[in-house]
């Protein structure tokens, strides 16, 4: 028994020596978060130059113009704003002018209220007030963010991050709400910052609320795969020691994020999960190799996040063809999906949607790449589609363990499964 225990004492200490001595890839991996804002901006001086001109006003003791920035998912709209506005933090101090910089992300701080009491937290510090994030009348916390932000002569910039899911969410009255304020303070002046993955944001607000915005605008394009290359080699000189890197990462990882819309979001986690895989494997170099590695990883990692957000039916949907598949039923067509998802249903006691309806969520499953519908003909007996499943039914299984609503699933037996057929 103690030389087990010496045995494995000895394992344990050789594994976390292994990776303690091994070559080091990461000086600083924090670079290549999408929450690092770096010294400088590759590509981004024309929309640096336009916020900038809008936000100047601030400087003179002028209140600035509401603004919307819009753009794909990585063309550098967070990184830009924050940018910005840092660099406005730090001359308006040297100014002697008073500016207060507020950063939500509406993804998270998703409704009015969370907004509001937010903003009235920020300031905390100099109120000693907290308002909770929950419990109060909406009215009252917006009294109390007027009352506090008024407290003295100061600008407050308010950057409201993916703000169409707020307004999606939760509808545009506080939006309304900020745009108006002006109006009703004495000492302070407020503007908006808004940044949108929706092009078609501003369809979904009222026309009151439109009207009192008098916004002005800045574009993000999506960057290509030369422009990619820049920002790597910049980010990548911080975020790794020398020599560490093979001479084809760079350009790879670059490419194939430029595939993606050019999401320079997905091109910096390539570079850091290629070199997060190197280090785990104890490599000298982060080669090629590691890239392509890197990429299925994440595609695996995205697949999974997308199954688990999907509404209830479309899980109960993926779930039906997960089981046709384990029975080799598959390609399948709408209605032998239809029938197993049906009994699906009546096994969890859930009301089944119309198989018009479930033939929409089968084109959502197909446009996520979660299976592939594809439309076949079938000569005089006219068109069907077939069904086949793009990930592993045990991949499925192993997200659904960890999901309460949809464990009872899992309990279909083997001689159930042969009955749904």
């Amino acid at each position: 028994m103690e030389k087990r225990r010496e045995n494995e004492q000895t394992y344990l200490d050789s594994i976390f020596e292994k990776y303690l001595n091994a070559k080091k890839i990461f000086k600083n991996k924090e670079v290549l978060r999408h929450s690092y804002t770096p010294k400088e901006l590759p590509h981004r001086r024309e929309q640096i130059e336009a916020l900038a001109h809008i936000l100047v006003p601030v400087l003179r003791g002028e209140t600035p113009s509401n603004v919307f920035v819009y753009g794909k998912t990585g063309t550098g709209k967070t990184v830009t704003v924050k940018f910005v506005t840092e660099e406005l933090k730090r001359i308006s101090r040297k100014y002697n002018v008073p500016v207060d910089v507020i950063y939500l992300n509406c993804e998270i701080v998703d409704t009015q209220y969370r907004v509001l009491a937010n903003i009235v937290n920020h300031f905390k510090h100099e109120s000693g007030f907290e308002v909770p994030l929950v419990g109060w009348p909406t009215d009252e916390v917006y009294a109390k963010l007027k009352q506090i932000i008024d407290a003295k002569e100061r600008f407050v910039i308010i950057v409201l991050d993916e703000i169409d899911k707020l307004i999606k969410k939760s509808g545009d009255d506080v939006l309304y709400s900020l745009t108006r304020i002006n109006s009703e303070l004495k000492n302070a002046k407020v503007s908006i910052v808004g940044i949108s993955n929706d092009l078609k944001f501003k369809d979904y607000l009222d026309p009151r609320v439109l009207s009192s915005l008098s916004e002005e605008e800045v574009v993000f394009p999506p960057y290509d795969a030369n422009q990619l290359r820049d920002i790597l080699m910049q980010r990548a000189q911080e975020a790794f020691y020398p020599d560490v890197l093979d001479e084809a990462v760079v350009p790879l990882c670059a490419a194939l994020a430029a595939r993606e819309h050019g999401d320079a979001r997905r091109a910096l986690d390539l570079l850091r999960v290629s070199g997060e895989i190197a280090e785990r494997e104890g490599a000298s170099k982060v080669t090629e190799k590691h890239v392509w590695k890197a990429q299925e990883k994440i595609e695996q990692d995205t697949m999974e996040e997308v199954i688990k957000t999907l509404p209830l039916h479309s899980k109960i949907l993926l779930y039906a063809i997960v089981l046709l598949d384990e029975n080799g039923e598959l390609p399948a067509n709408t209605g032998d999906v239809y029938a197993v998802y049906k009994e699906l249903c009546d096994y969890m006691d859930i009301e089944p949607l119309t198989q018009r309806r479930v033939s929409d969520l089968i084109n959502e499953l197909d446009m996520l790449g979660i299976i592939n519908a594809k439309v076949v003909s079938k000569g005089r007996y006219g068109r069907t589609k077939e069904i086949r499943l793009n990930v592993t039914p045990y991949k499925v299984k192993n997200i659904y363990r960890f999901d309460y609503s949809l464990q009872p699933l899992l309990t279909v037996s083997i001689a159930r499964q042969r009955r749904l057929f």
